[in-house]
């Protein structure tokens, strides 16, 4: 079963459940708030940022002769893009701190209708939610951490001779793969496993992982559907917990 889990289809396929999971019954009530944080965070960088590209661009025509200012009008679709990319990135990981809090109970909700119990870690109740507001934030701002450790030697690839032919294929394996231990967090930590631990599990199933991140990168590109990623990426991570690593019992407390 092991082999049939753990593939990029199969990832992939658990990222894509995660959209039919946020509106399953005693679920769609913990999807409101990561939403409504996601699309306020996206909404407010976009403007913000959208208005500050603009200055941008229109600095650079002033100071460009007047020869070479169609030149500029061909940057802008350049300048949009790159900015568009960094805005939702920057969103996103901002969101995913501030909406920390809600995603354990989200995956847990989502394992509660799909095994018919709540996961170790987590029940009803605002005081366990306010008691594990705190580690959520607290283990978001860890993965940032971890995620500046890994990405800085990635990017030095990119002004080496020879390996920088690679480093935009390794980008975007690294990003596939940090997007699956972000969004794999809440649930397995629901079973009270450290980030660490969650590396030696998640290693186990690498490809799935990749197929789950990978999925999700692509949905984050997309405008409109990335305002939803958030809590149904954390849906579909809890079902392939639930259903594929639970399922293989290769979870340890």
């Amino acid at each position: 079963m092991t082999a049939t889990i753990n593939s990029l289809r199969s990832g992939a396929c658990w990222f894509l459940r995660g959209f039919r999971l946020v509106m399953a019954p005693g679920v769609k009530r913990y999807v409101a708030a990561p939403l409504v944080i996601n699309v306020l965070l996206f909404a407010g960088v976009l403007l913000t940022g959208g208005m500050a590209v603009y200055e941008l661009i229109l600095w650079l025509q002033s100071g460009v002769p007047a020869w070479l200012e169609w030149l500029t009008w061909l940057l802008w679709p350049l300048y949009i893009i790159a900015a568009l990319l960094v805005l939702f990135y920057v969103a996103s990981l901002v969101a995913n701190v501030v909406a920390a809090p809600f995603m354990g109970p989200l995956a847990a909700a989502v394992e509660a209708h799909l095994s018919g119990k709540l996961p170790p870690k987590q029940q009803r109740g605002k005081l366990l939610f306010l008691r594990n507001a705190l580690p959520a934030v607290i283990s978001e701002i860890y993965k940032l951490v971890y995620f500046a450790a890994c990405a800085l030697p990635l990017l030095l690839l990119f002004v080496i001779p020879g390996l920088n032919a690679l480093a935009p294929l390794l980008w975007l394996l690294f990003g596939a793969w940090m997007l699956a231990r972000e969004y794999l967090d809440p649930p397995l930590g629901n079973h009270d496993l450290s980030f660490r631990q969650q590396g030696s599990i998640i290693g186990r199933y690498r490809w799935a992982a990749l197929g789950f991140g990978g999925a999700a990168s692509i949905a984050n590109t997309v405008p409109l559907l990335n305002f939803c990623i958030l809590p149904v990426a954390v849906a579909g991570a809890a079902a392939m917990v639930n259903e594929g690593m639970l399922a293989e019992k290769e979870l340890t407390a």
